[in-house]
């Protein structure tokens, strides 16, 4: 049994053998003083053998004329178009495609056309909320606002059935499959990095890409973007804008993934005042180091107080001495005691 193909193997869609091309058309406000004139010519004719019916003078053949000429006058009238700007006029003669007409106006064109307008106008479609799956595997509801137009009538009337379902349909396609490949949130991507370090995965089997859907902004419009071009150039249409209008949470995990982030951000917070209380005592160590006023840092077992001891070694000092002693000033074995940002720092992390 032979293995399936991979996506990249798959044959590529062949290009459209149809393009747009220009049709010449006549002025219609001369076709139509024409017209005009062979009805008025055809119905003096028949005026007149009707008048001199029975007689020796009347022409059955001139009658048919006169006939045919007012039937003209009828399947030339069919060939006068009127068109607004921005608007296509495909023809097609017999079932095959003879040229499209963009030039607004009044114009004439072949009568026996099959004929269909196309708006080339910019046409706002609303996509969503949709609801996805992100690609940490979180339910999220997305939603997206496209500006797109016809660029080449022919392709989009001939080439698929209904192109404004096209459009609709592969915009949907298009924002799920963006959506799935991006994190909501900067958040996700360090819990599910920590995740595979703890489970021994990879992280290069599986890697998340950078770019977040709350955070990404331009980036992820572009994405967008260009998956909703790629999508519609056979057929014709072009994408001018596409950008996301709702994103959130799905209702079922809403309220969770919110106190989820306000945890994240008290957390982030906390260690963000740790951090500066380590590089105040960092700091100070230095400063006294460079003054060569202590000793280097000792750090007994069971003490909580960062000390330097001036002169050689240091000696170990019990914790019950040090909640009652204050530090005396500077002398030979002297200790200088520093405030306990360990002990701080630990109920910071750990909270109240």
């Amino acid at each position: 049994m032979p293995a399936p193909q991979s996506p990249s193997s798959l044959p590529e869609r062949q290009a459209p053998a149809i393009a747009d091309r220009s049709l010449s058309a006549a002025n219609g406000f001369l076709m139509l003083a024409v017209s005009l004139a062979l009805l008025l010519f055809s119905l003096l004719i028949g005026i007149f053998q009707l008048a001199l019916l029975g007689s020796a003078q009347f022409s059955l053949m001139t009658l048919g004329l006169a006939i045919l000429g007012i039937i003209a006058f009828f399947i030339l009238l069919n060939g006068l178009v009127v068109l607004q700007p921005n608007t296509s006029l495909v023809c097609l003669l017999f079932g095959s495609y003879s040229g499209t007409l963009k030039r607004a106006g009044f114009w004439w064109v072949n009568p026996f056309y099959t004929k269909r307008k196309v708006s080339r106008r910019l046409e706002t479609l609303e996509c969503g909320p949709l609801k996805v799956n992100d690609a940490v595997g979180n339910p999220i509801d997305i939603g997206a606002v496209i500006v797109w137009r016809v660029q080449d009538a022919a392709k989009a009337i001939l080439e698929v059935e209904s192109y404004a379902l096209y459009v609709k349909a592969q915009s949907e396609t298009a924002l799920r499959r963006m959506a799935s490949a991006h994190p909501y949130d900067q958040v996700e991507v360090l819990e599910a990095e920590k995740l595979d370090k703890e489970q021994g995965t990879s992280a290069k089997d599986t890697p998340l890409p950078a770019v977040t859907l709350r955070d990404g902004g331009d980036a992820v419009s572009e994405s967008l973007l260009s998956e909703l071009r790629k999508r519609m150039e056979p057929i014709g249409i072009a994408v001018d804008e596409a950008r996301i209008s709702h994103l959130a949470y799905s209702s079922e995990i809403a309220g969770i993934m919110l106190r989820k982030q306000a945890a994240s951000a008290v957390v982030a917070a906390r260690r963000l005042v740790v951090r500066g209380a380590v590089s105040i005592v960092e700091e100070a160590l230095g400063e006294l180091e460079k003054k060569k006023i202590g000793a280097p840092l000792c750090r007994a077992e069971g003490c909580h107080d960062l000390k330097f001891a001036r002169g050689a070694g240091c000696r170990p000092r019990s914790h019950t001495h040090h909640q009652h002693r204050r530090p005396t000033p500077l002398r030979e074995g002297a200790w200088i005691s520093i405030p306990d940002t360990t002990r701080r720092a630990a109920r910071l992390i750990s909270g109240p």
